[in-house]
């Protein structure tokens, strides 16, 4: 999707995140790589408004902490905890966390898409198996993986920022390195949650459900029919919308009403799409149907949450 000025929107790449991350000091790799060290209080929150993260994307709560859905689930950020997000998730912060001291402070790594595929890993499946296991994109670094983490950060910010040729191919390599030390980290999660009983195989439903939830993500801007949804999974619509209800304990309709309100709320903050180009791009068939929608979801109109 794009604007009149051939700009894309929703997704929030390298150079986008920049421009709303509140940062005391960054380092930018032109726009493939961005680490930027973040000090929030109550006066200078970031992504309060539902975004597409459209890289790669890492957050390492250093002090205080987050509470923030993804992909309309919610969880808490704290600290010597790791946020590790892929191309496609919808990120919002609900909430900052402060501590005693009166700040946050976070460490904020974005990579894109076409930097990662340069990297010599599969991120993306690894990413995505572990993730299946643990049912979190939050991980729990012990001490010393928070402080061999840091020190990549600090190497990484020498490398961008000093007079050396070759800057992407070494952080490329040092990306490779850290991935490998992501997978280390999932690796002893997992084992331990085996060890302490934690760890459940998914159920045939909770599958379904998972990719119920990836073609919503693909396709909620187009498609709002249960039927759908269901050809695609070559299930029959109450069969689908039946699983969906155990094991979310939401409806499916509600789901995808719920991906299209964030879309719709992405659009009004970020892009300079009119209400109507927003009511082509999320097909709906005329402004006062979206109105109407948007209204009964959020008890606000369009026009209302956009100037908020």
């Amino acid at each position: 999707m794009k604007n009149n000025s051939g700009e894309k929107i929703l997704n929030f790449d390298v150079k986008r995140f920049r421009t709303y991350l509140p940062s005391e000091r960054e380092v930018q790799l032109g726009d493939d790589c961005l680490i930027a060290d973040i000090c929030c209080d109550d006066t200078n929150s970031f992504l309060k408004y539902p975004c597409r993260v459209g890289c790669c994307l890492a957050i390492f709560c250093i002090k205080g902490g987050l509470s923030l859905d993804i992909n309309l689930s919610s969880y808490t950020l704290e600290e010597g905890q790791v946020l590790a997000v892929v191309p496609g998730y919808i990120l919002k912060i609900a909430d900052l966390l402060l501590p005693e001291e009166g700040h946050s402070r976070f460490v904020v790594v974005a990579i894109s898409k076409e930097f990662m595929s340069s990297v010599r890993m599969d991120f993306n499946r690894l990413f995505n198996e572990s993730m299946r296991l643990l049912d979190s994109p939050i991980l729990s670094f012990s001490g010393q993986e928070q402080k061999t983490a840091l020190k990549y950060f600090s190497l990484a910010s020498d490398i961008i920022t000093g007079d050396l040729s070759n800057k992407k191919e070494i952080v490329s390599s040092l990306v490779t390195s850290f991935c490998y030390l992501l997978g280390s980290v999932w690796n002893r999660i997992i084992t331990d949650a085996g060890r302490s009983g934690l760890q459940r195989q998914s159920p045939r439903s909770k599958i379904i459900f998972e990719q119920f939830l990836k073609l919503v993500t693909e396709y909620h801007t187009a498609e709002r029919n249960m039927a759908f949804y269901a050809e695609k999974l070559c299930l029959t619509p109450k069969y689908l919308s039946k699983l969906v209800k155990q094991v979310s304990g939401r409806s499916a309709p509600d789901w995808i009403d719920s991906f299209v309100i964030l879309e719709a709320k992405n659009m009004l903050k970020y892009s300079d799409c009119t209400i109507k180009e927003i009511v082509y791009k999320l097909n709906f068939p005329n402004q006062s149907v979206f109105y109407k929608f948007f209204k009964s979801h959020t008890g606000m109109t369009p026009s209302g949450y956009r100037n908020s």
